[in-house]
């Protein structure tokens, strides 16, 4: 069993950064995809990024590519998502997502529903 942890969240200006960071127990974790969606008030979930298990290939959505960041440290079972020029669109709850599929799939890393193991989020508020 994965249980991912989401931290670092918070309030920060409009331009400012913010790193996330996701951890889980288990040496598990380090075999599994793990991508970051969010989810502002009102809306779908939304994917951001994701990284294989091996931290070889990441994937963005156009609105966050050049801004966000995606890595990990699978010796630290974490992954990060650091997050640069944030803007007050930005403002959502992020949850951090682990999945078993086949990590050759770069398709599935888009979808939600192929996560296994979901984190229960933590707040980031951009001001403007």
């Amino acid at each position: 069993q994965v249980q991912p942890i989401e931290s670092g969240g918070g309030l920060v200006q409009a331009g400012g950064s913010l790193r996330l960071s996701c951890t889980a127990s288990g040496r598990t974790f380090s075999n599994c995809n793990v991508g970051w969606f969010r989810q502002a008030p009102g809306k779908e979930r939304d994917f951001l990024a994701a990284i294989t298990n091996s931290g070889g290939t990441t994937y963005y959505a156009n609105g966050v590519k050049g801004r966000f960041t995606i890595s990990r440290d699978n010796a630290k079972n974490t992954v990060y998502l650091q997050m640069n020029s944030l803007k007050p669109e930005d403002t959502a709850v992020y949850y951090c997502a682990a999945g078993r599929f086949d990590y050759s799939m770069s398709v599935y890393y888009y979808q939600s529903s192929q996560y296994d193991y979901w984190g229960q989020g933590t707040q980031v508020t951009v001001s403007s």
